[in-house]
Order: structure tokens, then C-alpha cells, then sequence
């Protein structure tokens, strides 16, 4: 795919935000790494490059637009189940100055994700092979998209975030009421926004 096609098809996310050459090579490069994995295990049931740029680095992107206004912003952020990487390291390339961990239990998956780092060059993004109940280290902003077992896991992930931060859904609508009864009235859960083009995908942002 070529880089002026992946600009193209990112433009509905990006609501005007320009997004500089190396960050477009790097998508590509993470991008083409995708594709070759994915035709030996099952990273993603999406096949075709144009709709995997179009949803997963669009809705990932757009999350980063909406969590860290600001380019220049330091923070840090866990991606529980990165399974792919979505959308950890889109995150990772489009705010550079995030730290980004990748949590992923499924060795091969983990194994695809540091590979995926190093192809990407990214040197603000690191994996954590294990179990999000495994991990000792809080974040300011927690991911969460299209996970397994999404009720047992939300409440793990919520713990992972650091006394006034952030829990981040990439979500189906019927999910959100779904996270209000999991996370109960501890935690106030923005206004869905739909992802652009979607008329079920939200992206929910939470805060205690």
C-alpha cells in the first residue's frame, strides 16, 4: 500500500491532524509486518490491508486524538490484551512521547508484538508477556479493545490504572452498559463517541 493510499483512508480519523512522514512509515512498515504473521496465525479476522488501516489504525489513532490532545504529552499507557497491537502501537506511533506497554498473555502474539516494535522503530513501546493480573505496574491511561472474556477483564484492567487516571473502552455499544454494571459508580464513564463511519464501534473513556 502506498503511503499517500494509508493517509487517504486514515483522513476520517485524523480530523485534520497531519500526520509526519515517519509516523506514515512507520504504519507501513507495521502494516506490512501484520500481513506477513497474519497469514500463519490468526492476529486479526480482518484480511484485506485497506480495512485493516481504514478500522484497527483508524479507531486506534482516533483514541490517541481524543486521549492525549496534545502531541507533545508525556504519559504512560497499558494496552491490556494487545493481541495485534491495536491499539497500542498506533498510539505508540503517533505520540511518541507516551510510553506505551504492550500486555499480551499468548506467547506468539507477545512474540509478534516485540517484532512489531522492532520493525516499527519504536523505541517508547515495550511487551509484557504475561497475565494483566500479573502485572505490578500501574499507568495513567489503560486500553481496552475487543478482548476475551471483556466482563472478567475489565475490572482487572481498571486496576491498573493510577490514582486519577485514565480506563479507556474501544467498545460495541452494547458493551457500555455492560462496563457501568462491572465498574459500578466508583467510576464516571463519559459520553460514547462513535468511531467515525461506525454506527455501533464507541470508544468510552472512564475516571473514578
Amino acid at each position: 500500500m502506498t503511503s499517500e493510499r494509508m493517509v487517504e483512508l486514515l483522513q476520517p480519523y485524523l480530523a485534520g491532524e497531519v500526520l509526519p512522514t515517519m509516523c506514515v512509515e512507520q504504519l507501513g512498515r507495521y502494516l506490512d509486518l501484520l500481513l506477513k504473521w497474519n497469514a500463519r496465525m490468526n492476529l486479526t479476522s480482518v484480511r484485506d490491508p485497506e480495512q485493516i488501516v481504514a478500522r484497527h489504525f483508524g479507531e486506534s489513532i482516533f483514541a490517541a486524538r481524543h486521549i492525549f490532545r496534545e502531541v507533545a504529552l508525556r504519559s504512560t499507557l497499558a494496552d491490556v490484551g494487545s493481541g495485534a497491537g491495536f491499539p497500542g502501537i498506533p498510539i505508540a506511533i503517533v505520540r511518541p512521547n507516551v510510553q506505551v506497554t504492550l500486555l499480551e498473555a499468548h506467547g506468539k502474539k507477545a512474540t509478534f508484538l516485540k517484532e512489531a516494535i522492532r520493525s516499527a522503530g519504536l523505541t517508547n513501546a515495550s511487551v509484557f508477556q504475561g497475565r494483566a493480573e500479573a502485572s505490578a505496574n500501574q499507568a495513567e491511561v489503560v486500553t481496552l479493545r475487543a478482548v476475551e472474556h471483556f466482563g472478567a477483564i475489565l475490572p482487572v484492567s481498571a486496576g491498573l490504572v493510577q490514582p486519577g487516571g485514565k480506563l479507556v473502552l474501544l467498545v460495541g455499544l452494547a458493551q457500555v452498559d455492560e462496563s457501568k454494571r462491572v465498574l459500578g459508580e466508583s467510576w464516571k464513564l463519559d459520553e460514547p463517541v462513535y468511531f467515525p463511519g461506525s454506527t455501533q464501534r464507541v470508544l468510552v473513556i472512564a475516571q473514578r
